[in-house]
């Protein structure tokens, strides 16, 4: 872990396609950086941008459908090469009113992909907080066990934005979640993802991948075996 003085804020955000990723990351850096109707035509691939926050450099890596494309190895690879040093959070963008049986294992995926302690820097953002109407973010989640879960698996680490806000200078939801995201990393004590804990992670699932084709290897013999 490396202690850090804030020079940087680095912001690593996962989830589907939908979600309101790539509106997030403008509505943080308060321009117009990442495309939001690209679905279709863009290569798989993370993209990088920043600007100046509340005094504070803010970096924002937009990532691909977690999904669909985060098997790929080199994808995985160039995210903790644009968050290098390494990302002060993982912000897990889920859209209000659409939670999918793939978006419940993404704490999961993430430790499995970054290592058993990736989930102290982990934090849920729900969008779309229009969706919430005259309900707080807690009455919504009172009826939610699975986004309550998913929460705790964050350490209780959340928050709500509305992309479609109206008044554009108000960045009070910006302010709050940067406020939010300083305190998970004083509480990690200073610290971000590193990338030793990145490498230590890649040699976990390498183990794995061999354990698999050990065992395969084993059950071909077996069967050849009993076949003769």
């Amino acid at each position: 872990s490396t202690t850090v003085p804030h020079a940087e804020l680095r912001i690593v955000m996962v989830g589907k396609d939908g979600t309101g990723k790539s509106s997030t990351g403008n509505t943080l850096l308060g321009r117009q950086c990442f495309e939001t109707n690209s679905y279709f035509n863009r290569t798989p691939q993370c993209y990088k941008q920043g600007a100046v926050v509340d005094g504070q450099q803010v970096s924002v890596i937009d990532t691909p459908d977690f999904d669909r494309t985060w098997f790929h190895r080199h994808l995985i690879h160039q995210c903790v090469h644009l968050a290098a040093p390494g990302p002060h959070v993982f912000l897990l963008v889920i859209s209000l009113g659409r939670f999918t049986e793939e978006e419940k294992q993404m704490v999961q995926k993430i430790k499995e992909l970054f290592g058993q302690d990736a989930d102290r820097h982990c934090m849920v953002l729900f969008t779309h907080g229009d969706h919430l109407e005259d309900a707080t973010i807690d009455e919504f989640l009172d009826e939610s066990p699975d986004l309550q879960q998913l929460v705790a698996a964050c350490n209780g680490q959340y928050h709500v934005f509305n992309n479609k806000l109206r008044d554009l200078k108000d960045r009070s939801q910006v302010t709050e979640l940067l406020r939010k995201i300083t305190n998970l990393v004083r509480k990690n004590g200073g610290s971000h993802y590193t990338n030793e804990m990145f490498k230590q992670a890649m040699r976990e699932i390498q183990e794995r991948m061999e354990e698999r084709r050990c065992k395969e290897r084993k059950e071909i013999f077996l069967f050849h075996n009993l076949s003769e």
